[in-house]
């Protein structure tokens, strides 16, 4: 498409890709200064659903278009053939306004990783300041939490009995309490803190971008299906993007005299790269492409956490199958959130948290439990009519590498995504070796008065190779999805440590797609750290 063929805007200084988690972020710090002009384009719409703000509505909101990209990966080999649902989040806020709100940084030594592979200014040193600067902790301020930001940190407010003894259980097989997962270390059991505000969501949205709308110098479009970035040589120049609403689906160019900021996401960043001409040359000649920087990192590296979902029935336990499955539960459990925003209604997907080591022998854990008084088939399926507990257990460092590619030259195509689970011999080990863990967890003296029965794989599984292959059967994706523009000095490099395309001006990636590994936690606060650092840089660039 010729920019003659397209209508023109008004000029900006920064044009922003998605406001999701890191896109919010960077509208907020960006505007400030009101001599900086700054659009934003979002794909989804304004985050006006009640489902969003309701802690328990994520339930309603991962596979409804209105919120969500609705993604499939391919058929995977580690799943026996399975195809995952890969939610997505489409709206203003992204995915921090469908997501699980379990607020972690991982651990020190994933950022020190980061450092040792040449991304100087990335050890946990050094992004410890931009956790706190956007940080409201409920505890107040110390060495470690701030509370001087918008991002709300707080404990949740519910407790389940059930839960309790299964900290004592972790406790009984060697995995001590804790209090806190974000000092750096986070081995340990406890209940997850929340990104809730009184037992509300809170989004990137909300806490970011709603607040400053009314800035002048910034713009917000929102059903704005971004086409490709533009270039003038070797320097991005602006976006081709079409307003479904207001232009009757012709297109419109949105000048950036500054920067381009890629913060799609690690799905739709490398898909809009590809589409523009920056990626691995074959590809893009396979699509007939004109190439405007050849980088063969584009969409590799794809690396996420694949969560094993074991499934214990239990006898004389009160679980959420139990308190569901009655009319008076249900009634119960509206009348608590509306009257106290406590309960249930008010709960994240995941509650107790656990951080674990598969080998006693290994310095730092490398599994993550995310433990459940519920049961259900999928994500979006009736509960279990019998009392039950899921403890989904993830490798937090899986050696497996996936990709993301387009499937066509139209942005309107969903692009083809293939994590390659559990394609490592390793990661397979690792799976059969989380079962055997949770299944002692379970032989423990704080679980036998509920006398645990596994259901899921089941305990005729016993072999490592047979617990690997049921890995594959029960296994889901917790939607970490990172990886796919990296940042290192690699041959698979796609950005410098200041988050620049290489052989590109004027054009930043800031989103989780830069992360050279992933970390060992939820990745939706370290997404929030990369945009508040990479809006330092640029301000900084600025000046």
């Amino acid at each position: 498409m010729e920019l003659r063929d397209v209508a023109s805007i008004l000029d900006f200084d920064y044009v922003i890709i998605g406001a999701g988690t890191a896109g919010c972020l960077l509208a907020n710090r960006l505007s400030q200064n009101p001599d900086n002009k700054v659009l934003v384009l979002e794909a989804g719409s304004k985050d006006k659903y009640l489902r969003t703000k309701i802690p328990v509505g994520y339930l309603f909101s991962m596979g409804n278009p209105k919120t969500d990209w609705c993604y499939t990966t391919e058929k995977e080999e580690g799943l026996n053939g399975r195809s995952l649902n890969y939610p997505r989040g489409r709206v203003l806020g992204g995915s921090s306004a469908i997501n699980g709100m379990i607020y972690m940084r991982g651990q020190a030594k994933n950022y020190d990783h980061w450092k040792s592979e040449g991304n100087i200014g990335w050890g946990w040193d050094d992004v410890l300041p931009y956790f706190k600067k956007s940080e409201y902790y409920f505890k107040g301020a110390d060495d470690f939490h701030g509370e001087g930001g918008a991002w709300r940190v707080e404990k949740q407010r519910l407790s389940w009995e059930v839960l309790d003894s299964f900290a004592k259980a972790c406790a009984q097989s060697g995995i001590p309490p804790t209090e806190d997962f974000n000092r750096g270390t986070n081995f340990g059991v406890g209940y997850f803190e929340v990104n809730q505000r009184k037992g509300v969501r809170v989004s990137a949205d909300s806490a970011f971008l709603r607040p400053i709308r009314h800035r002048k110098n910034l713009t917000i479009i929102t059903n704005a299906n971004v086409e490709k970035i533009t270039f003038d040589g070797k320097k991005a120049t602006g976006v081709i993007f079409r307003e479904n609403k207001k232009s009757g689906h012709s297109p419109l160019h949105a000048k950036a005299h500054r920067e381009v900021i890629l913060s799609a996401g690690s799905i739709n960043t490398p898909k809009l790269l590809q589409i523009s001409g920056i990626g691995p040359p074959d590809l893009l000649k396979s699509f007939g492409i004109d190439i405007v920087h050849p980088l063969q990192g584009v969409g590799q590296n794809l690396q996420d956490h694949l969560q094993i979902r074991t499934v214990f029935k239990l006898k004389n336990a009160k679980t959420l199958n139990d308190t569901y499955k009655s009319l008076f539960g249900k009634i119960g459990m509206g009348l608590e959130y509306l009257f106290n925003r406590s309960g249930p209604i008010s709960m994240a997907p995941s509650q107790l948290g656990v951080f674990a080591k598969s080998d006693p022998s290994l310095d730092d854990p490398n599994l993550q439990y995310h433990i459940q008084p519920l049961s259900l088939d999928a994500f979006g399926e009736p509960l279990h009519t019998f009392s039950a507990i899921t403890a989904s257990v993830c490798n937090l460092q899986p050696d497996s590498r996936g990709t993301v590619t387009i499937r066509s030259p139209h942005a309107d195509d969903n692009p083809v995504i293939k994590p390659n689970y559990l394609s490592s011999p390793t990661d397979k080990d690792i799976a059969a070796k989380s079962i055997t863990l949770t299944r002692n967890i379970f032989a423990t003296e704080a679980m036998r008065k509920y006398e645990p029965t596994e259901f899921l794989p089941g305990a005729e599984h016993q072999s490592p190779k047979a617990l690997s292959e049921q890995a594959g059967n029960i296994s889901t994706s917790i939607f970490h999805p990172v990886g796919t523009a990296k940042m290192g000095t690699g041959q698979d490099g796609v950005v410098d440590r200041e988050l620049n395309v290489y052989g590109i001006q004027n054009l930043r990636v800031v989103d989780a797609s830069i992360m050279p590994k992933i970390t060992s936690g939820n990745t939706n606060s370290p997404t929030l750290m990369i945009a508040e650092k990479a809006a330092d840089m640029i301000l900084q660039n600025r000046r």
